[in-house]
């Protein structure tokens, strides 16, 4: 006769034991996803370094090729004309020296099929081919024309990896732009400019020039390093720029101040020329949003006038040589607001270098060495007039940055040097 044993229970997790392990998994996934996050960042943020040694690499080389740097306003020009956009069907149209230094160095960034794209006429469109036998020209119409695929093509070479700005209503983006120094003044002008419908240079603003472009590039002049007094380490070369998020971020669109402040020029408001914190002080930044500008119905703040277009924001166009794209001032510390005058792409104004990194952004020094550039770096007065051609209330030519150590290093030759580790 067989003996039947009592089965025996199976030991097994009661539901309160299960979640009590749930809630510890979850718990150390929480643990252990900013330490994920960081380490990621960390990655991107070198990789973007590596990204700005390459450009001065480029720029190095290229300098060894030409005994020169790349001109930031660069390009062809017609008569007359400071640009044309030409036509998506048609081609034609011209860049109007307004091309940025990003351009002459793309067969130095292993570029070498897109130059040959821009450097010599073409059919091709972003969307197919111009009719007839049509053509754009050589360098290529105004750096705004989207029909034209070079300038709507995505480099990885001038992307940082932490930006995550990607699509229309941007065309090519960059997040890398040329220093032009301490001052706002003639970084959208030049002694090289339409006078009589004729390009040519014109010597009446040739003090102006002088006074005001004191940085490594100056617009649609061709410099080299022995324009460069105060030594290729003690001067800024490139800046690191966030592209445009439609957030109304103060670092990717610039406040103008239209219908409220002439911010460019209006002495009896202050000016950018004279107080380059005037939208600080004006109370058109969020203080309880302190990187956006206010919008309407916002509290405690004056709400703020922004009124480029769509397409005209920071970074969105990196052939195009404006302040707006592809330039950065000294004046204001990293990750300040940019404020300028006018509606347009190629308005005026102040703009600093800024990045998605905590708390700074990478700079390019003239030697070809990265730096990253805290929030906190020495900028001096962020009030004091700048320095320019002398007008009422400015500092005289010549003077010292009244920017600090942010501003001397910005410029080539204003007798700064800079001794100690920055």
């Amino acid at each position: 006769m067989r003996d039947f044993e009592t089965p025996k229970k199976r030991p097994a997790f009661t539901l309160v034991e299960l979640l009590v392990v749930i809630a510890i998994i979850g718990v150390l996934v929480g643990l252990l996803l900013p330490a994920v996050q960081a380490a990621r960042e960390a990655a991107r943020r070198m990789s973007c370094g590596n990204n700005v040694k390459q450009l001065g690499l480029a720029i190095h080389n290229y300098h060894a090729a030409y005994n020169v740097l790349p001109k930031q306003g660069t390009g062809t020009y017609i008569n007359g004309s400071y640009g044309d956009d030409g036509s998506a069907t048609t081609g034609g149209g011209n860049n109007g020296c307004a091309l940025s230094m990003l351009v002459p160095i793309l067969p130095f960034l292993e570029q070498q099929a897109l130059w040959e794209q821009i450097s010599n006429p073409s059919r091709e469109t972003t969307t197919g081919t111009l009719t007839g036998n049509h053509t754009w020209p050589a360098m290529g119409p105004r750096a705004k024309q989207i029909a034209y695929k070079p300038w709507m093509t995505e480099i990885p070479a001038i992307r940082c990896p932490s930006d995550p700005g990607v699509g229309l209503p941007a065309m090519g983006r960059t997040n890398y732009a040329a220093c032009m120094g301490d001052s706002a003044d003639f970084i959208t002008d030049s002694v090289f400019r339409v006078q009589s419908n004729v390009w040519k240079m014109d010597s009446g603003q040739a003090e102006k020039d002088r006074a005001s472009s004191r940085g490594m590039f100056t617009y649609r002049v061709a410099l080299g390093f022995h324009n460069v007094f105060d030594g290729l380490s003690n001067t800024i070369m490139m800046g690191e720029i966030n592209t445009d998020l439609g957030d109304n971020d103060i670092t990717t669109t610039m406040h103008d101040g239209a219908g409220v402040v002439d911010y460019y020029a209006n002495p009896v408001q202050g000016g950018i020329f004279t107080n380059p914190r005037i939208a600080v002080d004006d109370g058109v930044i969020d203080p309880s949003r302190p990187q956006y500008w206010c919008v309407s119905g916002a509290t405690g703040c004056t709400p703020a006038v922004i009124n480029p277009g769509t397409s005209e924001r920071r970074g969105y166009k990196w052939a195009f040589a404006t302040p707006m794209h592809t330039e950065v001032c000294t004046v204001l510390p990293p990750n300040s607001e940019m404020v300028g005058f006018g509606s347009g792409q190629e308005s005026p104004g102040n703009p600093t270098v800024s990045s998605r990194h905590q708390g700074g952004a990478h700079v390019l020094m003239g030697d070809g060495a990265v730096k990253f550039i805290t929030e906190s770096i020495d900028a001096g007065n962020s009030r004091a007039p700048m320095v320019r051609f002398k007008a009422t209330g400015d500092a005289a030519p010549g003077s010292a940055s009244p920017y600090g150590l942010w501003g001397s290093l910005g410029t080539r030759a204003s007798r700064e040097v800079v001794s100690a580790e920055f």
